[in-house]
């Protein structure tokens, strides 16, 4: 969903952004009842083989993408995504000789450095065509309120940080009024399993967010660089759920960081953009760096002026990640 993140959502202080949480309240409840609708009317389609659903509980900047690629390199599967931003339909397997970011989505492209993708819009049909094609297992990007594939394992993955009054739920409202995709008692009814994503910089997650997910597994992971911060004074910038959360991540891990610019999730960065962005590392002598989702929406022509910084998660408890992804396996 391409929109800039309102950080009032992520507070559980009804009194902040309370105009706007009442305007938009109305909307939120028919969002909430076409959503239930659509899951309750579903018929998923069983593709042969078995599926696991990443997904999440709320609009963006959870870090479903980065534990999808976790699982399907730990598991050898191949991974399904809608391709949010792409103009192909699909089904279709990313080439990365062939496509790009405009054709299939950023993450995709991403993923498809080191994984098999499949692009999808409608999920049953890519998860069909990804099986006939020899996929074993399906690692579902996203989809935890798309009732179209039947799913062997659903993990709902949810960002641990709450810093700074920050609460992963907000105070619980739908969308547009909050964060959620859905109630969050009717989301986790629906898991098998609940992922909490933790920075790499935060100790231990808060037990009281943790108790929100009573009778269900909770296995802690770290969104971990993969690779240190570029040397130098860096200007940053991030078309991300949660732009905020990489200018922490990059100051986290050592990153000489001048400035970060945000912009709204799956920006398509125009020259214009580039620019502007270039002046300012220029003013500070610095260079420029951005995520990896980032740097794959980025014209050829720019990338070799940015440095995209990569991160993955990293689970706690390998035990514990084994014993929940046996069900699928």
């Amino acid at each position: 969903m391409k929109l800039s993140t309102p950080r009032w959502w992520y507070t559980r202080d009804a009194k902040v952004g309370a105009v706007a949480r009442l305007a938009l309240t109305p909307i939120s409840w028919i969002w909430a009842a076409a959503t239930a609708r659509r899951i309750a009317n579903g018929r998923p389609v069983d593709p042969g083989v078995p599926v696991i659903c990443v997904g999440n509980l709320t609009v963006g900047g959870a870090g479903k993408t980065p534990v999808a690629r976790e699982l399907a390199r730990r598991l050898g599967g191949t991974v399904l995504t809608r391709g949010y931003g792409g103009s192909l339909a699909g089904p279709v397997k990313v080439d990365l000789a062939q496509h790009t970011a405009a054709d299939v989505g950023d993450e995709p492209l991403m993923l498809a450095q080191d994984l098999d993708v499949w692009v999808s819009r409608d999920r049953a049909a890519g998860a069909m065509a990804a099986a006939q094609a020899g996929a074993k297992l399906v690692v579902m990007d996203d989809g935890h309120q798309n009732p179209a594939v039947a799913r062997t394992l659903s993990l709902v993955v949810v960002d641990g940080e709450t810093r700074n009054d920050e609460w992963p739920f907000g105070d619980g409202r739908v969308f547009p009024a909050g964060p959620m995709r859905e109630p969050l008692k009717a989301g986790l009814a629906r898991a098998d399993a609940v992922v909490l994503l933790l920075p790499a910089d935060l100790d231990a997650p808060d037990p009281a967010l943790v108790r929100q997910f009573e009778g269900l597994p909770v296995l802690v992971a770290r969104l971990a660089p993969a690779a240190p911060p570029p040397a130098g004074p860096q200007v940053g910038f991030a078309g991300v759920g949660k732009p905020w959360k990489v200018e922490r991540a990059l100051q986290a891990a050592g990153c000489d960081l001048k400035d970060l610019w945000p912009f709204p999730d799956h920006h398509a960065y125009s020259e214009a953009d580039l620019t502007r962005l270039s002046d300012r590392a220029a003013q500070y002598g610095a260079g420029l760096v951005t995520t990896e989702k980032d740097w794959a929406r980025l014209p050829p022509a720019w990338r070799e002026r940015v440095t995209a910084w990569p991160v993955r998660a990293v689970f706690e408890d390998d035990a514990a990640l084994v014993a929940v992804l046996s069900r699928a396996t």
